[in-house]
């Protein structure tokens, strides 16, 4: 990647937006298996339980009830 002392943008990158992100943007990526790895982690955390649907239908049954409530 090109850089001129000066200048604050890449001229390597074509586009005007690419121009404008940080070197780090360019870095290559991780390597697979600490990207598998952290996927997993991911996976993990994000799984939703059954406590999260009841909360879930819970708030959306009140809010319902509060707009029909509103409404009429």
């Amino acid at each position: 990647m090109k850089r001129r002392a000066l200048v604050l943008t890449s001229e390597a990158a074509g586009h005007p937006f690419r121009r404008s992100l940080p070197p780090h943007a360019f870095a290559a990526p991780f390597p697979a298996d600490v990207e598998a790895a952290e996927n997993a982690e991911a996976r993990r955390t994000w799984r939703l339980t059954g406590n999260d649907w009841r909360g879930f239908l819970s708030a959306y049954c009140a809010s319902l009830v509060a707009i029909a409530v509103f409404i009429t």
